[in-house]
């Protein structure tokens, strides 16, 4: 039987009308929307299927709806299949949705974290004054460098570390264009600002980490049915009991994800499965480790490669 690790996608992922073949097609999708969204009060269905850009790029919405698609196509993978991973990951937001997968806590409890941490993250900087851009073509030790230049009594810092070519700075927004300036006079191939509505995972975001203690502290959180690896630390979760603290300091710290790939091929991970919108993880999996097999489940169609490699 083939080795999965499953991965869940972040925030930019998101797209008008995901998740609504499972919504139609399996009643079991449907009970995850409904019970997610009775939950928050907010009709998930109708923001993911009928939603503006606008409206699905507001991080308030953004994060419990890219949650609830990866939950119900999760959800359907399970009762269908039967799948357990030997580890599985998320990307940002999307490790809520792994631990989800890991039975570490449950589907009302995890829409509620993403939707306040969602609203937390907006609230912390205001418009304008923070800026995210992606660093093509330096390494990380390069681009460390020419952060703590442009940072000139600013914040501006390696935020993603999402390909070994692929690095997203993170800051204030005067830093993270001179950082971007910098980084291309000292290589890179390119430097593209980021669409967000804030400078996520960095310590700018330290007022939505000490609002998201509370809401984190006060989850019944549950032990994990399989391995998940952290962003913080890229290694496995050493039991239900760190699951606030490394929730809370991914929030101001840096996503290992290049790491965090690693650490599950070296768990005999031999097929990587991302579970939700989009295909971003698929694309930076591949140039982690070239090697890697990888399948996307994101329509119910998906399930049928999914089974003949099972």
């Amino acid at each position: 039987m083939t080795a999965f690790a499953f991965v869940f996608p972040g925030q930019g992922s998101q797209a008008q009308g995901m998740g609504k073949e499972f919504f139609r097609e399996f009643a079991l999708a449907r009970q995850c929307f409904e019970e997610a969204g009775d939950a928050l009060h907010l009709n998930l269905a109708q923001l993911c299927f009928e939603g503006s850009e606008a409206e699905l790029q507001l991080t308030a919405n953004t994060q419990p709806a890219v949650l609830i698609v990866s939950a119900a196509a999760w959800k359907v993978l399970h009762a269908e299949t039967g799948l357990r991973p030997v580890a599985a990951a998320g990307h940002s937001l999307g490790e809520y949705s792994a631990l989800l997968a890991a039975s570490a806590l449950t589907l009302p409890e995890a829409a509620a974290a993403v939707r306040q941490r969602g609203a937390f993250m907006q609230d912390a900087v205001p418009a304008g004054e923070g800026a995210m851009a992606a660093i093509l073509g330096l390494t990380a030790e390069a681009l460390a460098r020419v952060c703590e230049e442009a940072a000139q009594g600013e914040v501006v810092r390696p935020a993603n570390y999402n390909a070994p070519d692929q690095i997203v700075i993170s800051g204030c927004a005067a830093a993270v264009e001179r950082a971007s300036a910098l980084a291309k006079e000292r290589g890179a191939k390119r430097a593209i600002p980021l669409k967000v509505s804030a400078p996520f995972h960095c310590e700018l975001m330290q007022p939505a980490a000490e609002r998201m203690a509370e809401v984190l502290r006060s989850i019944s959180w549950q032990k994990l049915s399989s391995p998940v690896i952290s962003n913080v630390e890229a290694k496995p979760y050493p039991g239900p009991e760190a699951a606030a603290d490394l929730l809370l300091r991914q929030i101001t710290s840096p996503v290992r994800w290049v790491e965090s790939v690693q650490a599950m091929a070296g768990l005999q991970a031999e097929m990587f499965l991302e579970i939700g919108p989009g295909k971003v993880l698929t694309g930076l999996i591949r140039r982690i480790l070239p090697e890697a097999k990888t399948l996307n489940l994101a329509v119910p169609a998906d399930l049928q490669a999914v089974q003949k490699v099972r």
